[in-house]
C-alpha cells in the first residue's frame, strides 16, 4: 500500500501532508470533496457514491489515493488498469471507467487510466493536485506499466466554441495562447496530449469534448518493454 509524508508550504508556513490509499472510513469526506470540487453545472450524478468507492478500494486499492493536509482530507485521485491500444484511442469516460464503478478493471492491463481527480477549492493554492498526480506516477512505475492516461475536461472550451474547433482550442492551450483550468494543469504535471475525444463526457463547459492526455513511464522503451 502507498503512503508518502512530506511538507507543503502555505506561503512561508510549512504544513504537513500525507498521500495515502483511501479506505471505507474516508467515504463521507470523499463524497463531500466531490461536491465541493465539481459544483454545477457539472452533473451531480457523476459525483461518487458509496458503491463506486467500495469498488475502488476492493478492485484496485493501489489506484485509490487521497491527500491529507494537517490531518484534513483535502483531495483524492482514482484510477484503474486497462489494456490500452494506442491505435484505437477513442472512448467515452463512461465506457472506459464503467461509469466510475471500475468493474472492468484489468489486473493485467498495461496502462493506468485516471478515473477522477479532485481537490477542495480551499486547498488548491497548495498544489495538491500535482502531488496526487506525481503519486499516481509512482504507482505506474511500481507496477511496471507503460503509461498513465486519461481524458481531461476542456472546461474553458464553451467560451470559444463558436470561434474554433475543439482541436484548435487544445492546440491554443498547448501553445500557451489560452489557459484552460484542467488541460493547463495537466500540462504542468507532465502530461502530453494524445487527441481530442468527442462525446467524452456529458459536460456543458467542455461541450462534451475531452482531451486525452498521457504520461509515459520513463523506464519503458517505445516498444513497451521495461528498461531493466
Amino acid at each position: 500500500m502507498y503512503r508518502k509524508e512530506f511538507y507543503l508550504f502555505d506561503q512561508h508556513q510549512p504544513v504537513r501532508a500525507v498521500v495515502r490509499n483511501y479506505t471505507k472510513a474516508d467515504f463521507p469526506e470523499l463524497i463531500r470533496i466531490q461536491q465541493e470540487s465539481f459544483p454545477p453545472p457539472f452533473p451531480e450524478e457523476l459525483w461518487w457514491n458509496e458503491r463506486q468507492l467500495m469498488n475502488h478500494v476492493t478492485l484496485f486499492p493501489e489506484g485509490a489515493l487521497c491527500i491529507e493536509v494537517d490531518g484534513v482530507l483535502a483531495g483524492s485521485m482514482t484510477g484503474l488498469l486497462i489494456d490500452f491500444d494506442p491505435s484505437h484511442p477513442d472512448h467515452t469516460w463512461a465506457e472506459i471507467t464503467d461509469d466510475g464503478y471500475i468493474r472492468n478493471h484489468n489486473p493485467n492491463g498495461n496502462t493506468l487510466y485516471v478515473v477522477d481527480i479532485g481537490v477542495r477549492p480551499s486547498f488548491r493554492k497548495l498544489g495538491l493536485g500535482k502531488w496526487l498526480m506525481f503519486s499516481m506516477y509512482d504507482v505506474v512505475i511500481h507496477k511496471h506499466l507503460t503509461r498513465l492516461i486519461g481524458g481531461g475536461r476542456m472546461s474553458g472550451f464553451h467560451r470559444y466554441e463558436k470561434a474554433m474547433t475543439a482541436e484548435q482550442y487544445l492546440d491554443s492551450v498547448i501553445k500557451g495562447k489560452l489557459q484552460d483550468p484542467v488541460i493547463t494543469f495537466m500540462l504542468r504535471c507532465g502530461r502530453t496530449p494524445v487527441k481530442v475525444v468527442e462525446n467524452y463526457l456529458d459536460d456543458e463547459e467542455s461541450c462534451n469534448y475531452g482531451a486525452l492526455m498521457e504520461w509515459k513511464n520513463p523506464f519503458c522503451t517505445d516498444n513497451n518493454e521495461e528498461v531493466l
